[in-house]
């Protein structure tokens, strides 16, 4: 497994101070690009990399006056600096450093987060290994279907979850995208060598073309790829619910010595968990609606997604890394019955087999429509009656004209289901 960063490291790149450093860095970066270019003096520039810092406080202080956060973290900056300040914030607004920090917070959460899931996809990879060929009851609205194992279900996951790992890998690569390209984009009063400048030493790309901002279908892209994700998860943890209900318990949330289930009922132990997942799945499918909400601004910008941004991407980063790490808990300690699986795989008495016999059947040259009405007279039969489907298949005409005794029982075993286990496993890097 791969080592588990704290939550304090998410916390951190949305941290205030977080946010000021990048802000300090870019309005140093960029008079640095702009002493390479000659527009400002080298000694003044060097000035401004060594004296260029920040209070917090005071930053804060002078907001409560301003109403303006950049303006009161320019105002503290250069007092530091000194007489070289004046160069500080030439040609930029205040989007450049907004959005190109909003790019670097983005790319550094999904860092976090690609860790995460791979994390997941490790605890996944062990279970689906340790039940590769536990057969279990497959499921078509609900009711009994045709046999599947257990390991097959966790590898659908495993497989699912490779899928987010790639749309996150996209989507940074999308939204790590600065700007330094002034009030409406058109570079009027800074050079686009200084914006490449400042971008290529941050580790983004700089923006093709922006107006006061970057484009919110990228914002938009990246927070609908975080509450995709977390849709997986509750998919997944809607599925290990159903499986918990008494009346299947094929598997069940790790429940520790100690944990109670209910203030009234002594005996319950409830899958928390997955609830807990399914319900903050929620949260972050909302925020994606408020980031598309977002793409739509006023001519070269609005300031109406701003308050929106300051919430639901903190907010949908921190909380999808616990979530994935709650999912990596829940299956690395989820407790599995494979005699549950086996009695409910019996509960069917056979009539899972019935497309194996409809096919047989029509191989044999009998016509389709024959075979399936004769099947399901059958398959009827043995819904009503107490004796296993093979029993009530013996007893057709129509079917024991084609099938003997002996092929109708090898029909009915489970054993053709899992033919294909092993080269799905290999497919996927599971073997």
């Amino acid at each position: 497994m791969i080592p588990r960063y704290s939550r304090k490291e998410m916390a951190a790149i949305w941290s205030e101070e977080a946010k000021l450093n990048h802000w300090l860095e870019i309005e140093v970066l960029a008079c640095e690009g702009m002493a390479k270019i000659g527009v400002i003096p080298e000694e003044d520039a060097q000035t401004i990399r060594g004296k260029a810092r920040f209070d917090i406080a005071q930053v804060q202080e002078n907001e409560k006056r301003t109403n303006h956060d950049v303006i009161a973290f320019l105002e503290d900056v250069a007092k530091h600096v000194g007489p070289a300040g004046r160069f500080i914030h030439r040609g930029l607004t205040s989007s450049d450093l907004l959005d190109t920090t909003l790019a670097l917070q983005c790319a550094a959460s999904a860092d976090l987060l690609l860790a995460d899931l791979k994390g997941l996809r490790e605890a996944i990879a062990v279970r689906a290994r340790e039940h590769k060929m536990t057969p279990m009851m497959g499921r078509s609205h609900g009711i009994h279907a045709e046999p599947v194992t257990y390991g097959l279900k966790l590898a659908l996951m495993y497989d699912e979850f490779g899928r987010a790992e790639k749309r996150l890998r996209e989507a940074r690569e999308q939204i790590a995208v600065g700007k330094l390209s002034g009030a409406v984009g058109t570079h009027a009063h800074l050079d686009p060598r200084v914006e490449e400048y400042v971008c290529t030493r941050l580790g983004l790309k700089a923006a093709v073309l922006s107006t006061q901002i970057i484009q919110r279908d990228r914002h938009a892209h990246f927070m609908s790829t975080l509450a995709l994700i977390a849709s997986s998860i509750d998919r997944w943890a809607t599925e290990f619910r159903h499986l918990q209900r008494t009346e299947v318990l094929e598997v069940e949330e790790f429940f520790a010595a100690g944990q109670k289930g209910s203030s009234a009922m002594p005996h319950k132990r409830n899958p928390i968990t997955g609830e807990k997942l399914s319900g903050l799945a929620r949260v972050i499918r909302g925020n994606a609606v408020a980031a598309l909400e977002n793409v739509a601004l006023w001519h070269e910008r609005d300031i109406s997604h701003s308050s929106v941004e300051r919430i639901i991407f903190p907010d949908s980063c921190e909380l999808l890394s616990y979530m994935l790490k709650l999912t990596t808990d829940l299956v690395a300690k989820q407790i599995v019955y494979p005699e549950n699986m086996a009695a409910n795989l019996e509960k069917s008495k056979g009539l899972i087999f019935s497309q194996s016999v409809l096919l047989a059947l029509a191989d044999k040259g009998l016509p389709r429509q024959v075979a399936y009405e004769a099947v399901q007279a059958a398959s009827m039969a043995c819904w009503r009656g107490t004796e296993p489907l093979a029993v009530h298949l013996k007893r057709s005409k129509e079917i024991m004209s084609v099938l003997t005794e002996q092929e109708i029982d090898a029909l009915c075993s489970p054993e053709r289901h899992f033919r294909h286990v092993d080269d799905t496993f290999k497919r996927l890097g599971l073997e």
